[in-house]
């Protein structure tokens, strides 16, 4: 399902692009059917069950990734001043991954923050008070950010930027993230819908930011094909070859 050389997920291209924004409404709209049963649902769950999704949860906080790929990018660029040769340059396709990890985890995430304040719609906490499908737009606090999920953005997202870079990984990491994804519900802070908006905005988010890259031959380059795959990583190749001669 997902080939992750590919410009875009789920065989998606300039001419399936209409068909794939008509079936995310039609699924938002079969979501938000069920999203009152659903969520009041799994949050009447008994304690025991709810309590591993409360444990995995804060797994899809952005700070976690974000602030220590902002500072290794800063310290590896500033690092970078002195170095020569080799060092130079394995030094300075470590600041680019960061960078890369930073970048692809982020921005996702800004959207989503912006998204969830311009539809403000209340969480579910708020049902009792104000329903499923009230909104405060823009001028909101916490209570009235539930779409998108950023949490899902988020965990999803990390599992797409790793495996950009290192693939055998992702598997995995998808798992968690969707898991994490579906975690927001019995724990009380999103809807259905939100937690599917918020997969879509991590993934094709990550994806945008890698194909960004890509055009820019950072990191990644574009084949002829229109794949695009993670560059030689030569000085740490040979940092690498070099410590274990």
């Amino acid at each position: 399902m997902f080939d992750l050389e590919k410009p875009w997920p789920l065989g998606l291209d300039r001419r399936s692009w209409p068909y794939f924004l008509v079936a995310v409404v039609v699924v938002l709209a079969i979501l938000a059917s069920v999203d009152v049963a659903v969520s009041r649902g799994a949050m009447a769950w008994p304690d025991t069950w709810r309590a591993p999704f409360f444990f995995i949860t804060d797994y899809g906080l952005s700070d976690w990734v974000l602030i220590p790929s902002l500072a290794l990018m800063i310290l590896l660029r500033l690092a970078m001043f002195p170095m020569t040769g080799i060092w130079k340059q394995a030094t300075g396709e470590l600041a680019m991954i960061s960078a890369f990890i930073f970048l692809g985890v982020g921005a996702p995430g800004l959207f989503t923050n912006l998204l969830k304040r311009l539809v403000g719609r209340g969480r579910p906490q708020e049902f009792d008070d104000v329903g499923a499908f009230s909104f405060q737009n823009v001028f909101n606090d916490w209570t009235f950010q539930s779409f998108p999920s950023g949490h899902s953005a988020t965990a999803v997202g990390t599992a797409f930027v790793v495996g950009f870079l290192f693939p055998p990984l992702f598997p995995v990491l998808l798992v968690i993230g969707i898991v994490v994804a579906i975690s927001r519900v019995p724990v009380g802070m999103h809807y259905p819908t939100d937690v599917f908006a918020g997969i879509l905005v991590g993934m094709l988010g990550a994806y945008l930011v890698r194909n960004v890259f890509a055009r820019r031959n950072w990191l990644f380059t574009q084949l002829p094909d229109g794949r695009m795959v993670l560059k030689p990583l030569d000085g740490l190749s040979r940092l690498f070859h070099r410590a274990r001669e």
